[in-house]
């Protein structure tokens, strides 16, 4: 991966981590040549401000870092990009377990780079040594990268197909419902929005782990591209609809990151695949169509096209019984309106799970934030012809009125969350460059965890 190596060499520059209180101690500690350099040099210590220390030679022999909070996300990512292309170790002196962790996962992901349609070769960059005991914080990056390569590869080289051809690099069991066949085996909303284009939807199932253990269902939403349907998007509303199959990346990347860690729990993935174009075959506003559990839903906007398929698929996971179900999706443009395309959103109608996810979000510094299954907006998407309308009657609370229009999938009783999220970065920061982005895994692999009591 680039920017992190297993590789260990003598010529790597270690780097130094002090706080604001502890440089003024270690600055007492250094010859003289140290302190006039740092001070000729111009250096002032503050938070992320950074120094190179050289020898006797004029070899840079030490880095000195500057931050009181090593434990947070992204703490080195702007000096792993601004550091002169040469090889780097981080000294343990001062970093906890935690803090290397943190340092291994904000270095990789500050070095992130999608490459796949570029002629010109990478520019070369700092590398950083790592040990194997930093193994599950590298695998941890390869997921999270993973999560970005497919929200950014175009529509062209992932339709349906090519999602599902991904999903068979998994060592799991897996199957599909594809095209027709999702009629006859009744998932006929998957099959509605998907019907208009000439590649064919489909339902990806994989399953991995023992019967034997408890079962998790993650869902993903896969809609490849949305170009709204029939209802169509304006140029700048489609522009980024190459990422409204973000939730089924989420959900792949959460599950590399279960499995790698090779928890205790039966995993089962549910992806509704398919892309939203416009054909004389597409779906319709006005239509109607009853969904796996029987549920008539009329078509009131054929660009709300995610909480159908999604409909179909939390069904099918609902019918399994399993101990927790959670749902990712790009779902709303009211849920970037409420918070900003940075914080996803989450529905939850279990009041303990709700404040334990916020307790996580807290304690990992990876923000989430709950909204209300507000019942009382349940009658904006009743229909006047069938059970529900796949469109609010108001222009108000999309986010929530969403999240009510899938809660009528899910049983009552049934642990179920819904997240709600961007999964794009629309302008680049360390660590976070332009483009697709893993959001909340770290969040809900933690709470998984607590779930399952692991």
């Amino acid at each position: 991966m680039q920017g992190l190596s297993f590789e260990t060499t003598a010529k790597a520059i270690p780097i130094r981590v002090l706080s604001l209180s502890s440089y003024e101690e270690w600055l007492a500690l250094q010859p003289q040549r140290i302190v006039n350099w740092l001070q000729s040099s111009g250096f002032t210590a503050k938070p992320e401000s950074w120094a190179q220390l050289s020898d006797h030679e004029g070899q840079v022999k030490e880095i000195i870092f500057i931050h009181d909070a090593p434990e947070t996300p992204f703490f080195c990512a702007a000096l792993a990009l601004a550091l002169p292309a040469q090889r780097y170790r981080f000294t343990s002196e001062n970093l906890n377990a935690k803090a290397l962790s943190q340092a291994v996962k904000s270095w990789g992901l500050a070095h992130y780079q999608f490459t796949r349609y570029r002629s010109e070769p990478s520019l070369p960059k700092a590398c950083l040594e790592i040990s194997e005991n930093e193994r599950l914080a590298y695998q941890w990056v390869e997921a999270l990268c993973m999560v970005r390569d497919l929200i950014n590869t175009p529509t062209e080289d992932l339709g349906p197909l090519q999602l599902s051809e991904f999903c068979q690099r998994f060592q799991g069991q897996m199957q599909e419902v594809v095209g027709e066949d999702l009629l006859k085996e009744n998932y006929p909303l998957i099959h509605a929005v998907g019907r208009g284009s000439d590649r064919a939807p489909r339902l990806i199932d994989l399953h991995f782990g023992s019967k034997s253990d408890p079962l998790l269902v993650l869902v993903g939403k896969g809609v490849c591209f949305d170009s709204g349907g029939l209802d169509l998007k304006s140029a700048e509303g489609m522009a980024l609809m190459k990422k409204d199959m973000g939730g089924a990346a989420h959900v792949l990347g959460l599950a590399q990151l279960i499995l790698i860690q090779q928890w205790p729990i039966q995993l089962r993935v549910l992806i509704p695949a398919v892309e939203n174009v416009v054909s004389g075959s597409a779906y319709k506003p006005g239509d109607v169509y009853r969904a796996r559990n029987g549920i008539s839903v009329e078509i009131g906007n054929t660009d709300a096209e995610g909480r159908l398929i999604l409909a179909d698929a939390l069904v099918e996971a609902a019918r399994l019984k399993p101990k927790l179900i959670l749902d990712f999706a790009t779902l709303t443009g009211a849920a970037r309106v409420a918070l900003g395309p940075d914080i996803p959103v989450f529905f939850c109608a279990d009041r303990v799970l709700q404040d334990k996810i916020m307790q996580l979000s807290q304690f990992t510094e990876e923000w989430v934030w709950p909204l209300p299954l507000y019942s009382g907006y349940q009658d904006y998407i009743k229909s006047s012809v069938a059970d529900l309308n796949n469109n609010s009657k108001i222009p108000y609370a999309g986010a929530i009125t969403a999240a009510l229009f899938l809660q009528n999938f899910v049983p009552a009783g049934q642990p179920w969350v819904h997240i709600d999220l961007m999964a794009f970065n629309l302008a680049a920061r360390p660590g976070r460059p332009q483009g697709g982005e893993a959001m909340g895994l770290t969040v809900f692999c933690e709470f998984i965890r607590s779930f399952f009591g692991i």
